[in-house]
């Protein structure tokens, strides 16, 4: 069976965090899916990031991970935060609620 680090893009840290999670191959990965491999990852404790949410997408898909544009983006975007606030805690960092302060962080 294949490693995690052997889907493009997703290199020895992201394979390191999918195992914690018991997430052992990249076959597991690919059966899982994006959405339910990356939920693992936040019951598992992981701190959420974005990016590395739509470069799992990508990376199952086997398109580079800065393929992820507009709509698609933007849709990832909307399953990501509920996906944080189902499973982490959703209170902002004080860099998000700079950022919110100077408009990059969109309004809900």
């Amino acid at each position: 069976m294949a490693a995690i680090s052997t889907i493009k893009n997703l290199g020895p840290a992201m394979e390191k965090e999918f195992n914690a999670a018991g997430i052992m191959t990249a076959q597991q990965l690919r059966d899982l899916g994006a959405d339910a491999a990356y939920k693992r990852l936040l019951e598992n404790g992981t701190r959420p990031h974005f990016i590395g949410y739509y470069v799992l997408h990508m990376a199952l898909q086997g398109r580079p991970w800065n393929d992820c544009k507009g709509d698609e983006k933007a849709q990832l975007r909307k399953t990501f935060d509920v996906m944080k606030a189902d499973h982490f805690n959703t209170e902002k960092s004080e860099l998000d609620q700079f950022m919110d302060q100077i408009g990059l962080i969109p309004r809900q």
